[in-house]
């Protein structure tokens, strides 16, 4: 009988298949190891896949640069507190744009960041915390720094379902994978003070 893993969750490991096994292939090929929260998505890969390319098919009708997703996303996951995707996406954002910048999104202080960081990281802050409380006004920094409204309506979808990604791997009990805590620059690794802690073992 299949047994929990602490790590992967509160999930039993989902049964052999050439779907699961597609997905342990790429996280081996994108990240060196397979990560924990793909062993959660792994009891419908293709829920993930699916998922996954309608992330990237809304970035694209956004416009999104690479730091631009990244802004958005380490601010979702530092508004609910998610600390896997704090630390995947901190650490990404930390490459492509500084480490200082990666902290100061992740923390929620948008001091330093340019107009269309701000009105990014503001907007998903936004989202996260209270879609009910939205007004009109909550759009002008984003019409301000150039996005349309079709741009904005696929960030918003954008943000959304990155918080629905956060949900299910922290409800699930998905520790985030030692190898991000470790390879986490200072900002990074002192702003993710939050979530669950890092697996104490690598994948």
């Amino acid at each position: 009988m299949a047994t929990t893993h602490p790590s992967h969750g509160f999930l039993a490991e989902p049964p052999p298949s050439p779907e699961v096994q597609a997905l342990f292939d790429g996280d081996v090929a994108d990240h060196g190891f397979v990560m924990n929260l793909t062993r959660v998505w792994a009891h419908s890969p293709s829920a993930k896949v699916a998922l996954f390319a309608l992330l990237g098919d809304l970035a694209q009708q956004a416009g999104l640069t690479f730091r631009q997703r990244g802004v958005l996303i380490s601010a979702t996951a530092g508004t609910v507190g998610d600390s896997y995707c704090s630390l995947a996406w901190g650490n990404r954002l930390a490459t492509a744009a500084g480490d200082d910048v990666a902290h100061t999104v992740l923390r929620g202080d948008d001091d330093g960041l340019d107009a269309v960081d701000a009105a990014l990281a503001g907007w998903a802050r936004t989202i996260a915390r209270d879609p009910n409380a939205t007004t009109a006004a909550d759009l002008e920094p984003l019409r301000r720094a150039g996005f349309d409204d079709r741009q904005i309506f696929a960030i918003t979808a954008f943000v959304a379902l990155r918080r629905a990604f956060s949900t299910v791997n922290d409800a699930l009990g998905a520790l985030p994978d030692r190898q991000l805590r470790d390879e986490a620059p200072a900002g990074v690794d002192a702003a993710v003070s939050f979530g669950r802690p890092a697996a104490d073992e690598a994948s």
